[in-house]
C-alpha cells in the first residue's frame, strides 16, 4: 500500500470526469472514488475549478481523479471555466463523459465527444440517473449507472481498469541501457534550490530504475566526483549528472565514460527526446528581441539562482551574445497560442504525465515552433550534445 500512495502523480493513470452542469458528474465522481471528492449540489455549476485527487483506486491502482466544471458554464468567467476544463484534456490518459441519462446526449455533449475523440484520448460515456430510466448503454463504450444507488458503478470502475491497462507505460527511464552488475554515478548538486532532507523526483527515480535493473549506483556532488571516479576498480557504464552541472561535469569524466543528464532521460522517458534533440540548434537562428518561453512542470519557490529564470537565460544570451523577451510558465500554466515564440525551453517533465508532456510537444510542432528542453539546450552550448546522446545510438546520429 505505502508504494502506491507514493507513486508520483506524473506515474499515474490520469481520469477526468467531463459533462454538462447537473448531469451528476460530481457525484458519480464520488461513487467511483468511494470518497466525497467533489461538492455536489442542485445548484448548476457548484465545481468551479478542476478538482484534483491523487489516490488508490481499485481495481485500478494509482490514479488522478479530476473533476472539471461544467461544459455548459455561462458568462465570462463561465467561458474561462469551460476553457481550464478543456485544457485537462490535455493530460487525461482516461475520459469519463457524463450525461443525464433522462434526457440523453445533448449538441454540447456530441460537441465534447467529438473533441475527446479528435484528442485520441480513451473515453467512457456514462449514463447517469439510471434509477430514474432514461436511455440505455448503446455500445460498449458506454454504460447506464446511478450515482445514487450505486447501480453499475463496479462495472464502470471495471471497464475503467480495462482501459488503463491497455494503455499501461512500461517505459523504464534507463534501466534498459544497463545489464545486471553495472555501475551508474549520478551527479546531483546539493544547492540552495535542492529541498532540504530530500532529492528531487528525477534523481530518486532513476535510483529506482537502476536497482530494477539489478545495477548499482553511486550519488555524489561535483566537487567530489573525481574522487568517486577515480575510487572505482572499473569505469561506470554511466554517469547521469543534473544539467546545470554539464561545464563542470564534462571536464571531470573522461571521454570513454559515457555521459548525459536527468533532463535529456526525462525527454526520452516522455517520448519528446527527438524533437527536443532537432529543437537545441534553432538558438543559433535566434534574432535579437525574439520571444523565447521557457515552461516548468513542477512550482516550486523560485530562488536567486533559479535554473529556469535566471541561469537558462544567462546561458543563453553568453551564447549568442543577443539580448531576448524570456517568458515563464510554471505547473498547469501553458499557453494556447505558441506562435508569438521563437523558442519553447521545457523542463524535464518529472511532474507532469506522459500525454501533457507529449501534447505541450505537438502543439509547438503545430505552429512550427523549435521545442527543447533544458538539459539538451544546455548539453548543446556546452559543446557536448553529441557526447550526452551517445546512451541512445537512434538519437546520437542525428547530431
Amino acid at each position: 500500500m505505502a508504494d502506491l500512495n507514493q507513486t508520483p502523480s506524473a506515474n499515474r493513470v490520469h481520469i477526468a470526469f467531463f459533462g454538462k452542469r447537473n448531469a451528476g458528474k460530481s457525484s458519480v465522481v464520488n461513487a467511483v472514488t468511494g470518497q466525497n471528492i467533489s461538492i455536489v449540489s442542485d445548484v448548476k455549476g457548484t465545481t468551479t475549478d478542476p478538482v484534483q485527487k491523487a489516490m488508490e483506486l481499485l481495481p485500478l491502482g494509482p490514479v488522478v481523479i479530476i473533476d472539471t466544471p461544467g461544459m455548459d458554464d455561462e458568462g465570462t468567467v463561465g467561458e474561462l471555466r469551460v476553457q481550464r476544463a478543456r485544457q485537462v484534456l490535455n493530460k487525461a490518459d482516461i475520459a469519463v463523459l457524463v450525461i443525464d441519462g433522462t434526457v440523453g446526449k445533448s449538441a454540447e455533449d456530441l460537441a465534447l465527444q467529438k473533441l475527446i475523440e479528435k484528442k485520441g484520448v480513451p473515453y467512457i460515456i456514462v449514463l447517469n440517473k439510471a434509477d430514474l430510466g432514461g436511455f440505455k448503454a448503446e455500445n460498449d463504450n458506454e454504460i447506464a449507472v446511478s450515482a445514487k444507488t450505486g447501480e453499475h458503478i463496479f462495472e464502470l470502475k471495471e471497464k475503467l481498469a480495462a482501459i488503463a491497462a491497455k494503455g499501461q507505460n512500461t517505459k523504464v527511464i534507463l534501466g534498459d541501457l544497463l545489464e545486471r552488475g553495472d555501475h551508474v554515478v549520478l551527479v546531483t548538486p546539493i544547492d540552495s534550490s535542492a529541498p532540504k532532507g530530500r532529492m528531487i523526483l528525477p534523481q530518486v527515480q532513476a535510483i529506482r530504475d537502476i536497482l530494477d535493473a539489478g545495477a548499482t549506483c553511486s550519488v555524489t556532488q561535483v566537487e567530489e566526483l573525481a574522487g568517486v571516479l577515480n575510487g572505482l576498480k572499473t569505469p561506470p557504464k554511466l554517469v547521469v549528472t543534473d544539467s546545470q552541472a554539464f561545464g563542470k561535469v564534462k571536464q571531470i569524466v573522461p571521454e570513454r565514460i559515457k555521459l548525459t543528464s536527468f533532463s535529456i532521460l526525462f525527454a526520452r522517458y516522455k517520448g519528446v527526446l527527438e524533437t527536443a534533440v532537432r529543437g537545441a540548434a534553432a538558438i543559433e537562428n535566434l534574432k535579437a528581441g525574439d520571444r523565447i518561453l521557457i515552461s516548468e512542470g513542477c512550482t516550486h519557490h523560485r530562488q536567486c539562482g533559479d535554473i529556469g529564470t535566471v541561469k537558462l537565460p544567462a546561458w543563453i544570451r553568453k551564447h549568442t551574445d543577443k539580448d531576448f523577451e524570456f517568458e515563464f510558465t510554471s505547473g498547469g500554466g501553458f499557453p494556447e497560442d505558441l506562435s508569438p515564440y521563437a523558442l519553447i525551453v521545457h523542463c524535464g517533465g518529472c511532474m507532469l504525465n506522459e500525454r501533457e508532456m507529449q501534447f505541450r510537444q505537438s502543439s509547438a510542432e503545430e505552429k512550427g515552433v523549435p521545442y527543447t528542453n533544458y538539459g539538451i539546450l544546455i548539453a548543446y552550448i556546452n559543446g557536448i550534445l553529441k557526447r550526452s546522446l551517445a546512451p541512445f545510438d537512434e538519437y546520437a546520429s542525428m547530431i
